[in-house]
């Protein structure tokens, strides 16, 4: 296992024969339109995990957005709203197709109101992982060891989760409904971009 650390873009080849890459990033803050998009992290789910360090002047990362909107290769997410949103908005491209673990546990865990990525991970896969860089500066020129391996360990998993919450769906019925889900998800990320972010356009009132 490795991680590795790119500036401005992935380099040229990488997942280019993968199917699925699971995929997360890290930001100022949790405000869209406020706090910028710095830094994108990838794995193919085969151990290693590449990180993005974007240039935020001008976000040209094609290689990036190429994974990002191959309709060949399935992102997986843990709330994949935000994220998506935030693409869209920094990297001007709608992210598709998606799998989201986050909605995936609240379709199949019912049991429970816990479903943050620490949370999944300790009951289904017996993992621990540490959040304990997630408030750091992520719009530091240079990114300490602690910040790269804990942005690496946010998509470390995700396969693995997403193997054990698919098997879940399937025994409670709501794979097809979960499926429709992720479908949608792409078009509620660009609701929050254009203003519904705190809305529920589907209530009654």
């Amino acid at each position: 296992m490795a991680n590795f650390l790119h500036f401005g873009d992935l380099p040229d080849g990488v997942f280019a024969d993968a199917t699925a890459v699971a995929v997360d990033s890290e930001t100022m803050g949790l405000a869209l339109g406020r706090d910028p998009l710095c830094v994108v992290q990838l794995s193919d789910g085969q151990g290693d995990a590449h990180l993005v360090q974007l240039d935020r002047s001008t976000y040209d990362a094609p290689n990036l957005k190429r994974v990002l909107t191959d309709p060949k290769i399935l992102k997986i997410f843990h709330f994949g709203r935000f994220d998506i949103a935030m693409f869209h908005l920094h990297l001007g491209v709608m992210t598709a197709p998606v799998y989201c673990t986050k909605i995936a546990s609240k379709l199949a865990r019912t049991y429970t109101d816990r479903h943050g990525l620490k949370d999944v991970c300790r009951e289904l896969l017996g993992v621990d992982i540490s959040k304990t860089q997630q408030s750091s500066d992520w719009g530091a020129a240079k990114l300490s060891d602690d910040q790269v391996a804990y942005a690496a360990s946010d998509v470390l998993h995700l396969h693995a989760l997403r193997a054990k919450l698919d098997a879940m769906l399937v025994r409670e019925g709501r794979d097809g409904l979960a499926r429709a889900c992720f479908d949608f998800l792409p078009h509620r990320a660009l609701l929050d971009v254009r203003g519904w972010e705190g809305v529920d356009i589907f209530a009654h009132s």
